[in-house]
C-alpha cells in the first residue's frame, strides 16, 4: 500500500462511533490499528467540538493489546512511564522516547534492507537473538537514567528534588547509552 503524505481522518461521533472519511464507512479500533500497522498516519477529530482525539485513541488501542496479553511494554517500563509524569524528567521523556524509536526503526530499516532479498521470517534471521539481546538491553539503558527507577522505594523524593545540573548529566548519561547502542546495532547490520 502505498504510504499517502496526509494523515487518515477520522471523525468521532457523538454516538462514539468512528467514521473513516476516505471510504466513508465506520471503522473500529482494530481497524484504526490495521491503519498504523500499514504505515498510515490517522487523526481522530471530535465532529461536534473539533478537538483531536488521536492521543487518545492511540493510548486506548495500545491498552487493549496490553490487556489482550500482546505485552510489548514491560511492567518496569510502564512504571517508570508513570513516574515520568511526576518527575523533573518528565520534559526530557517525549524526545528521549522519540529519539529511541527512531533509532529502533532506523536499525530495522537498515536490518531489513540487509535481509530484504531472503525473505524470511525474522526469528529465522541470523544474529535475532543478538537484536533481541539489544533491543532489551537498549530498554533497560533507556530507564536506567530516570529518576525513580531504583528496586527500592529508598531515593525517590530525592529523585524528585534533583537539580537542573543533574537532570542535563542524566540527559548526557542517555545520550551516550544510546549512541553506544546506536554502534551496535549499525554492527549487527
Amino acid at each position: 500500500m502505498a504510504q499517502k503524505k496526509e494523515p487518515l481522518l477520522i471523525k468521532r461521533y457523538a454516538s462514539r462511533r468512528l467514521y473513516n472519511t476516505e471510504t466513508s464507512d465506520y471503522v473500529t479500533l482494530d481497524d484504526i490499528a490495521g491503519f498504523i500497522r500499514d504505515g498510515r498516519e490517522v487523526q481522530i477529530i471530535d465532529l461536534k467540538s473539533g478537538d483531536d482525539l488521536t492521543r487518545q485513541y492511540l493510548l486506548q488501542i495500545v491498552a487493549e493489546h496490553e490487556s489482550r496479553g500482546e505485552s510489548v511494554l514491560p511492567v518496569d517500563v510502564l512504571t517508570d512511564l508513570v513516574r515520568s509524569y511526576t518527575t523533573q524528567a518528565q520534559s526530557v521523556v517525549p524526545q528521549f522516547l522519540a529519539a529511541s524509536f527512531e533509532m529502533l526503526r532506523d536499525g530495522q530499516s537498515k536490518m531489513m534492507e540487509n535481509f530484504g532479498a531472503m525473505g524470511n521470517p525474522m526469528a529465522q534471521m541470523p544474529g535475532f537473538e543478538a537484536m533481541r539481546a539489544q533491543q532489551e538491553a537498549f530498554m533497560k539503558a533507556m530507564m536506567s537514567g530516570f529518576p525513580g527507577n531504583s528496586t527500592s522505594d529508598e531515593g525517590e523524593d530525592d529523585a524528585s528534588e534533583a537539580s537542573d545540573g543533574s537532570s542535563k548529566d542524566e540527559l548526557e548519561a542517555i545520550k551516550k547509552q544510546l549512541a553506544d547502542l546506536q554502534k551496535k546495532l549499525s554492527g549487527l547490520g
